[in-house]
């Protein structure tokens, strides 16, 4: 039976979290789900391995469940997971990132690595140029009608709620390896992750592009836990090949699902299943 409660942060912000499984099991697993400025998505993840240590989730501060209005940074979404984790009475956490939710896991490793009991980076972190591979890899997913309609979309103030689920759902439909199948999942997101919080996505980009964690590698690899892997879809737009170099920068294996792409628990969820039951029971000694 999954819970549910709010957590008060120092700033007075409420997080909205969920647990499911046992969580008097120490230590739980934390999934940070990615965006940036989406609500969680990953409910269907969870139950993977809940039974193997209690998984924690939370939305993310102004999203979901979170409702708050302010400025963003990495300095604050990590003090949040300190002060959730303190909530939880959890010393320490296996983390499992994905996408943002891995940039997110790596920068509270930088600053806490001593409440790091282990940390799965999924689909991300991504360093160095990875966006113009990004940028062509979907370029050539769509069709020229398709871009066209997209560019015209973002150009668009103050959407309609049907132009954000089509924007949405031509922004993401290329995540994933099978386009027919992408179409139906990025449509089913754009109508359930949200709303999307632009102001958030915004602002940490830009944060991410001033300070890139591409210049804290060297310390982030001095402070990784013992157990810590990559796992990425080899049909991922975001090149694989950045995923493979900051592999090679923190030493660390990199685990490629074929058939897969940007949420590769829905292409190859056996595949999925398999490898974060291994990951977890190692981390937590299970």
């Amino acid at each position: 039976m999954e819970r549910q409660g709010l957590a008060s942060m120092t700033d007075e912000a409420q997080l909205r979290w969920m647990a499911l499984g046992d969580t008097t099991r120490k230590p739980p697993v934390v999934m940070l789900h990615g965006g940036p400025g989406l609500p969680d998505y990953l409910g269907d993840v969870a139950p993977m391995v809940a039974d193997l240590a209690p998984v924690y989730r939370y939305d993310q501060r102004g999203t979901g469940r979170s409702p708050w209005r302010g400025h963003h940074s990495f300095a604050r979404h990590v003090d949040d997971l300190a002060e959730l984790l303190d909530a939880w009475d959890v010393p320490k956490a296996v983390l499992i990132g994905h996408s943002y939710g891995a940039t997110l896991a790596s920068r509270f490793c930088l600053t806490h690595p001593d409440r790091v009991a282990g940390m799965l980076l999924m689909c991300g972190p991504f360093v160095g140029d990875w966006r113009t591979g990004d940028r062509a890899e979907r370029g050539r997913r769509m069709s020229a009608a398709q871009q066209e309609r997209l560019r015209a979309l973002e150009e668009t103030p103050d959407r309609t709620e049907e132009q954000e689920v089509e924007l949405l759902t031509l922004a993401w439909f290329t995540d994933h390896a099978d386009p027919e199948r992408g179409w139906h999942w990025a449509a089913q997101g754009a109508r359930r992750r949200r709303p999307v919080n632009w102001d958030m996505n915004g602002e940490l980009g830009k944060e991410g592009r001033a300070d890139p964690l591409d210049e804290h590698l060297v310390e982030l690899r001095a402070r990784l836990p013992a157990r810590a892997e990559l796992l990425g879809g080899a049909d991922d737009p975001r090149p694989v090949s950045a995923l493979e170099s900051l592999a090679l920068r923190l030493d660390l294996p990199l685990t490629r699902i074929e058939g897969a792409g940007h949420e590769p628990w829905l292409e190859q969820p056996d595949v999925v299943r398999a490898h974060l039951r291994r990951f977890v029971q190692a981390a937590v000694g299970a």
